[in-house]
């Protein structure tokens, strides 16, 4: 009985421990409602807000909800997604941001009735990539890991197998915000979740062969 206890105990302090990490992230353009209950994040995604710069549409928009925190070096990033999704172009999923100009995002975009696998990458201008389901998926897993000046971008249904999904750009030795976020450009925004978030941290690459190169020294 003590050692079941003792387990709980731990396993409370663990989930303690990781939803105070998460209460501890902060907004950019935070949303009239949201939550955060049993370390994961839920939000009515604020209507007509997105980001996007300049390309094809002539536009630039940089005003939907964002939970991030601030990260260096190199690090690994995931997050179950789940979505009621509505209207043209609702989205959610991963950013990594360095300002305005600079930021990846990846996730789930609802696309003339079809549900999308989505990246855009944004080096002053906005491109955009897409995967389409076969089906409808109830939830979704986005990770990104992060090495030197690449970010590979994953998903999975299962957070076992995971497939890549996109290989981008991301300047090196560069602060990156990292978080959830969620938009809805066309819509009258729809109800987000975002389950298990975590943040990895990867030794850096060039620091560990420097080390293995001047072992003896």
């Amino acid at each position: 009985m003590k050692k079941l206890l003792l387990t709980l105990s731990c396993l409370a302090f663990v989930q303690l421990v990781l939803a105070q990490k998460l209460d501890k992230m902060h907004w950019f353009n935070e949303p009239e409602k949201w939550d955060i209950k049993n370390n994961a994040l839920s939000m009515f995604v604020t209507p007509q807000t997105d980001y996007w710069r300049i390309s094809h549409y002539g536009f630039t928009v940089d005003d939907a909800p964002f939970y991030y925190g601030t990260y260096g070096g190199e690090f690994e990033v995931k997050v179950k997604i789940t979505g009621n999704y509505k209207a043209r172009f609702d989205q959610m999923g991963l950013m990594l941001r360095i300002d305005q100009q600079n930021y990846i995002k990846a996730g789930i975009e609802f696309v003339d009735g079809k549900y999308n696998l989505s990246t855009v990458v944004t080096h002053k201008t906005s491109d955009w990539s897409v995967i389409k389901l076969e089906k409808p998926a109830p939830f979704v897993w986005i990770k990104a890991v992060r090495r030197l000046d690449a970010v590979e971008v994953f998903y999975s249904f299962d957070d076992k197998e995971y497939t890549m999904m996109r290989n981008a750009y991301l300047q090196d030795n560069t602060p990156v915000m990292v978080g959830m976020m969620a938009a809805s450009p066309d819509g009258k925004g729809f109800d987000a979740q975002f389950e298990h978030f975590s943040v990895k941290h990867l030794p850096d690459a060039r620091r560990l062969k420097w080390l293995e190169d001047n072992a003896d020294q």
